[in-house]
């Protein structure tokens, strides 16, 4: 009897340690987000609480990379102060955006889309792409922004002459302009509207002008001034005031 009953209480001590054990490791265990490639979780939260656009809201999407990140946390008033809705997240390519096209934009059923893609995709931080790659990304970016309602506005790169953290990468300005290019001639066969980033920030190399950049690549804040301005009349363009 005694045996018995010290046998139980080893038994109960044990699923007791088992139990805590169990919980310590979900407690510190993080969640494994190695399958969101596209980091499609970034925003997720963000987009729960926006919910969906009110009466009369005439909402506009920003979707992008560092350009757009930078921007809201450089001037936030400027997004704050219309219904944009900023959608940029650093180091991203062409086919990332494509991924999370859904969630950070149709779901979000704005009345309009701006689409700046393809400089990380030229720097090669994830490998080897070209222009067409890229545009076809933009391309099926555009062709869900139609099916769905959404007007597209699709971007002329800013100039880059070099990209700082890749210098052994020749001829950049040379493939953002042979890029642009191809967006525009797509995007005049399409009847989107074009947001020309690159003429108002251009210097006499092909590079942004140095009182309007941190790095050659991204805006400082007078840039981003200076982007809002052709930013505002794209959109009026395009759906109106």
């Amino acid at each position: 009897m005694k045996l018995t009953f010290i046998f139980t209480a080893f038994l109960i001590y044990a699923g007791i340690a088992a139990a805590q054990t169990d919980a310590a490791e979900n407690k510190t265990k993080k969640e494994d987000f190695s399958d969101d490639w596209a980091n499609i979780s970034k925003y997720q939260k963000e987009n729960e609480v926006i919910g969906l656009p009110k009466k009369g809201e005439k909402r506009v999407v920003f979707l992008g990379s560092s350009i757009f990140e930078f921007w809201k946390q450089k001037d936030p008033e400027y997004f704050s102060a219309h219904a944009y809705i900023d959608r940029g997240i650093s180091g991203q390519i062409s086919s990332q955006l494509l991924i999370r096209f859904r969630q950070d934009v149709i779901n979000l059923k704005p009345r309009a889309v701006i689409i700046l893609a393809g400089s990380n995709d030229l720097a090669g931080s994830k490998g080897h792409v070209n222009n067409e790659t890229i545009l076809n990304n933009v391309k099926s970016m555009a062709e869900l922004a139609r099916k769905n309602r959404i007007k597209v506005i699709i971007c002329k790169y800013l100039p880059i002459y070099e990209y700082p953290w890749n210098k052994a990468i020749k001829g950049t300005a040379d493939q953002i302009i042979s890029l642009n290019e191809a967006l525009v001639a797509y995007a005049k066969l399409n009847n989107f509207t074009v947001l020309d980033y690159f003429t108002p920030l251009v210097d006499e190399r092909n590079g942004q002008k140095s009182e309007y950049t941190t790095d050659g690549v991204h805006p400082n804040l007078a840039g981003y001034k200076v982007m809002e301005v052709v930013t505002d009349e794209a959109i009026r363009k395009t759906i109106g005031n």
